[in-house]
């Protein structure tokens, strides 16, 4: 195996002046077309993305990130983010990095493999896993009442912190209100694609923008939870099926019974699941409801 690649030195660079040095790098990922890295010094850590300049993707996967930190200031600007968050964006010869605030937490479908297994309704899980649904709402209510969506609402962008509170992260699909030039948006992970969006998917043109709105983001949350609890994806296909046979199946809204996916019997947690996983948009509670009802009385 070859050596693993290492962050662009343009953002390594300018990095050293906000986190003190010297400064350790380490590999988190490397598909898609994407790169990511942990990058400490003495005085922070941040997370850094860049594209990799020899996939087939380099061209869209720079593109994107250059939206992402556009997003992240509009987002900012707009009291959804805060400030420190977004640390530096910039080019380098392969195409374009970003820099964010570190967080650490683990992705949502690791933190929830205790709550996975059939002894998994201890006392103890019960606020648990109200207090993350809870968090991730919170977050969500807060690009939503700025008038965005997050538009990729998944496992592996949600991260849990030790305390068991969500933070949401990876905003390059985010959809705004302006309606400034920015690449399409076709969707995200099909497991967690709304049924309205899979819907306009299949029935528009490749290069056509879909707007995502927040109900959609609703769903991915549903989604999520219900994937993450139950171990099974809410709509039924197999591996190989062809996407646009997965959208389809989506689109119909046709979501597995809980009562026989989920590991153990937990009502009030499986009452916000259903009421995500509404087909209808305006049927799913809003992220501010869905926070409330879960904050302790």
């Amino acid at each position: 195996m070859g050596a693993a690649p290492s962050p662009p030195a343009e953002a390594v660079g300018l990095l050293k002046g906000r986190i003190g040095e010297p400064v350790t790098t380490r590999l988190l990922s490397d598909r898609r077309g994407s790169r990511a890295w942990r990058i400490e010094g003495t005085q922070g850590v941040v997370a850094l993305k860049a594209n990799d300049p020899d996939a087939e993707t380099a061209r869209d996967k720079a593109a994107e990130m250059a939206q992402e930190g556009d997003h992240l200031i509009r987002l900012t600007e707009a009291g959804a983010l805060s400030p420190g968050y977004r640390v530096g964006a910039g080019a380098w010869e392969g195409g374009r990095w970003l820099a964010v605030r570190w967080v650490d937490g683990i992705p949502v479908w690791g933190a929830f493999a205790p709550a996975r297994e059939p002894e998994g309704g201890r006392p103890s899980m019960r606020p648990w896993l109200l207090g993350i649904t809870r968090t991730w709402a919170e977050r969500l209510a807060q690009l939503h009442t700025a008038g965005w969506a997050h538009a990729d609402v998944q496992p592996t962008n949600t991260l849990i912190t030790q305390a068991g509170a969500a933070e949401v992260i990876d905003y390059a699909l985010a959809c705004g209100p302006d309606g400034r030039p920015r690449l399409p948006f076709r969707g995200a992970l099909t497991h967690t694609t709304s049924p309205e969006i899979a819907d306009a998917i299949l029935a528009t043109a490749a290069d056509t923008h879909i707007q995502a709105e927040p109900p959609a983001d609703i769903w991915g949350l549903g989604a999520s939870l219900f994937w993450c609890w139950t171990g099974h994806r809410p709509v039924p296909y197999d591996d190989d099926t062809p996407r646009v046979d997965k959208l389809k199946a989506i689109a119909r809204a046709a979501t597995l019974p809980l009562d026989g996916a989920r590991p153990w019997t937990f009502a009030e947690f499986e009452k916000v699941i259903r009421a995500c996983l509404a087909p209808a948009p305006e049927d799913r509670p809003s992220a501010t409801d869905l926070a409330a009802l879960l904050t302790p009385s």
